[in-house]
């Protein structure tokens, strides 16, 4: 199906409360997962996949990701004085990654007020929708498989996972009937963080989507929902119920890592470091030593 080139937005205005102090005046986004930080991985993820225009939505006392992404000839000279290509092109990595923008939300008026406000940039276009607390591992790709069910299907893609049905009041849940594709799902209901008696399944939505521009003329008529939010949840519930949109699920199985919660945060940290070929080879031992002492 002939369309647009993709671009991607990365929502990150939240305040990181469950960060603090850390986050105090640091944006969660920016806390380093390993030596990177966490954003990076998001921007790489939408470049892998052949997204060149990334689209970042940030909030107050967010500058430090512009920063990040941004040139910084001082340090640059002063590294190539030095000979220090190796950390100088880490850093020229990061400037010139894709062609990035940033938009403030403003108010933050949830996860669907954040996707409207890319209205204007992205224009006619299909567009990923990149949360920064889930980091998908390289070696298990999500973002290109949703890309090729949305230019099948012409209709929005989501990413699913299936949780333990104790978890699932902390997701979006999805009411699902099986196609013809191994691991594609077509989404027939949506409920925004049920109660594990109410949840239609224990498919949970994780934080990848592939829309259509249409999804924002749905948006400006989605009325607050759960927690006072506009729920991008309830306008891909509307899709879901009209037969001439659709919203189907890409089931995924692979490494995804949990950056919005402290412990699972440090998870993260310990595995991408442990399979690192710098890093891993001291650091698993240590590891197993350290276990072997508690």
């Amino acid at each position: 199906m002939a369309h647009k080139p993709f671009k991607a937005v990365i929502p990150a205005a939240g305040l990181g409360t469950r960060f603090l102090p850390a986050t105090k005046a640091m944006p969660k986004e920016m806390l380093p997962v390993v030596d990177k930080p966490a954003i990076q991985y998001v921007v790489e993820e939408a470049v892998s996949a052949g997204i060149e225009d990334v689209l970042i939505i940030i909030g107050r006392n967010k500058n430090n990701i512009a920063n990040h992404f941004d040139s910084m000839p001082e340090l640059e000279v002063k590294l190539r004085e030095k000979g220090d290509l190796d950390r100088l092109a880490k850093v020229e990595h990061s400037t010139d990654l894709a062609d990035i923008h940033m938009v403030r939300q403003g108010e933050p008026k949830g996860l669907g007020h954040a996707v409207l406000r890319a209205r204007s940039h992205v224009g006619d276009h299909p567009f990923a929708v990149l949360l920064g607390d889930d980091l998908i591992d390289e070696r298990d790709p999500l973002l290109t498989t949703m890309l090729g069910e949305y230019d099948r299907h012409g209709a929005s893609v989501v990413a699913l996972m299936e949780v333990d049905p104790d978890q699932v009041h902390l997701y979006g849940v999805a009411a699902v009937e099986a196609t013809d594709t191994d691991g594609v799902v077509k989404i027939t209901g949506l409920v925004e963080k049920p109660k594990k008696e109410d949840a239609p399944s224990n498919y949970a939505v994780i934080g990848r989507y592939v829309l259509g521009p249409e999804i924002f003329d749905v948006l400006e008529h989605t009325e607050p929902g759960k927690g006072g939010e506009i729920q991008l949840t309830d306008a891909l519930q509307e899709q879901a119920a009209d037969p001439d949109a659709g919203v189907y699920g890409v089931v995924f199985g692979g490494r995804r890592y949990d950056t919005g919660d402290k412990l699972d945060y440090i998870k993260a940290i310990v595995q991408l470091a442990s399979d690192r070929e710098d890093l891993g080879a001291e650091l698993r031992p240590w590891l197993k030593d350290f276990a072997a002492g508690l």
